[in-house]
């Protein structure tokens, strides 16, 4: 039963699918259904996100996102969870370090399991555009705003668009603002799949 609300958090409609390699991961560690719905809203908010910054801040040599990394990222940055299952509904960070091991585990390169190690320390000196992203994602999927991380990430992008701060914020701040305007709904599908078996 459990792997049948797995599959149906993979395939209700409403949100965008998720990349078929994290689908695979997941069915490969048996994951709670939560956990796939949880990481399919936070997929699909990464996915606006990573649209906004190619759309509207006009993506060019400047400033790169990887895609690919962001959305992978995204849809499967907890998935240590699955060792730490009390961390699906409660707080605790030991699924960070599980969830990058796990994946590398599994065949995953660095460069794509960093996320789940790392989506929780967005202060630290070094963190990417891609990186932030996906901890931002992971903020405002539930319409939780965090101003540090926000102003961070347009730090960031300014950097690299020679935009001033201020400027980039505000845009931003706009988008972050239309996202959390359908949290509701993000939550409400989570909501509908069990912590557990």
């Amino acid at each position: 039963m459990t792997a049948n609300l797995l599959e149906r958090a993979f395939a209700e409609p409403g949100l965008r699918p998720l990349p078929e390699a994290a689908v695979g991961l997941l069915r490969a560690v048996d994951a709670p259904p939560r956990l796939g719905a949880h990481l399919r809203a936070v997929h699909h908010v990464a996915v606006e996100l990573v649209d906004w910054i190619e759309r509207e801040l006009r993506v060019d040599r400047e400033l790169r996102v990887d895609r690919e990394a962001v959305l992978f990222g995204a849809a499967t940055h907890d998935i240590g969870k699955v060792r730490f299952p009390g961390e699906l509904s409660g707080a605790g960070t030991e699924h960070e370090a599980a969830g990058e091991a796990l994946l590398r585990s599994l065949g995953v390169e660095e460069r794509l399991a960093r996320f789940a190690a790392l989506h929780g320390r967005w202060e630290r000196d070094g963190a990417t555009l891609e990186e932030l992203l996906v901890t931002l994602a992971d903020k405002v999927w539930k319409g939780r705003r965090e101003a540090g991380l926000e102003e961070q990430v347009a730090q960031v992008i300014a950097g690299a668009t020679g935009e001033p701060v201020w400027a980039v914020f505000m845009r931003l701040d706009d988008e972050l603002t239309r996202i959390a305007g359908d949290a509701d709904e993000r939550l409400a599908f989570q909501a509908r799949f069990p912590v557990g078996t």
